[in-house]
């Protein structure tokens, strides 16, 4: 049984949907090591809470490298499919969920900043950050096939990468039954998206572009470009 149908199963208890939900592998020890890393870390502030954190959330994590650093009330949810590298900050209140039955997760390079109350979450899909990526606050990333983003990459405050969609031609049955469409998104390094970007499911944007603030990207963005606009559309190159 995989994870979304122990999520939804009548038959699967109480305990058995929260371990899907939240640890993603069976195995009471699993439970009881992710529930004492987080009584004894998740919400300690200040610098005591910093220290017990990059001390207790690598046994939970798949892989992880030195200097990362997790702020107070972090969630982590399959964290056995988080992988981080060096020198990643993650800051207060975030959620990292690398949710599915047969994905790899997240991936996130180094020195990666990720801004406080960012969600970056799968649904059966892969988030893959290239090295020194900034990420605002308050960000939204969203994978139910591949996320990719690039080196260098500056995501302002409030965007919200959309890689995913819903089925929707039936009228007569709800949309939530009708199931997911998924083609991804790409990134590509040193771009810019700027405050509220909305990217939405199966965009490529190209190297070195700049996206305005507020825009939709609907289609792909070629590359030194700066597009703004809803939809988003080139305004100029900028090479």
């Amino acid at each position: 049984m995989d994870t979304q149908d122990l999520l939804t199963a009548g038959k699967s208890s109480k305990l058995q949907r929260y371990q899907a939900l939240v640890v993603g592998e069976k195995g009471i020890w699993r439970l009881v090591k992710y529930e004492l890393v987080t009584l004894f870390s998740t919400w300690i502030p200040g610098a005591l809470g910093l220290l017990l954190r990059s001390k207790l959330y690598p046994v939970l994590l798949g892989s992880t490298g030195g200097g990362v650093v997790f702020g107070s009330n972090v969630v982590l949810r399959h964290p056995g499919k988080l992988r981080l590298k060096r020198n990643v900050v993650i800051d207060d209140n975030s959620v990292l969920d690398a949710k599915g039955s047969d994905n790899q997760g997240i991936d996130i390079g180094e020195n990666v900043f990720v801004g406080r109350n960012t969600i970056i979450y799968c649904q059966n899909g892969d988030v893959e950050i290239g090295d020194n990526a900034n990420i605002g606050s308050n960000c939204q990333i969203f994978s139910a096939k591949k996320v990719k983003i690039g080196k260098n990459v500056l995501i302002a405050a409030y965007a919200y990468l959309v890689g995913g969609g819903h089925i929707y031609e039936d009228p007569d049955v709800p949309i939530i039954e009708q199931g997911r469409t998924a083609s991804g998104i790409e990134i590509g390094d040193n771009v810019w998206l700027g405050a509220s970007v909305k990217v939405l499911d199966g965009v490529t944007i190209g190297e070195g572009a700049i996206i305005a603030a507020g825009a939709v990207v609907t289609e792909d963005i070629p590359s030194f470009a700066i597009a703004g606009g809803i939809p988003a559309k080139v305004i100029k190159l900028r090479k």
